[in-house]
């Protein structure tokens, strides 16, 4: 996966595994109220990731 220089929402987060993927070109978000908001303001699926290093 493509890394950017600029961390995305999971740069705020405290979870080592999260923390790992705060550069990724994903803007991730952490499991949340807004994250499934926005998916259903967007009419957009939620991708859930169970988490794997």
């Amino acid at each position: 996966m493509t890394t950017n220089n600029k961390p995305n929402r999971l740069a705020k987060e405290k979870s080592p595994y999260l923390l790992q993927h705060q550069y990724n070109s994903v803007d991730w978000f952490p499991w949340s109220d807004e994250a499934f908001e926005i998916a259903k303001r967007d009419n957009k699926p939620v991708f859930l990731s169970i988490g794997y290093s």
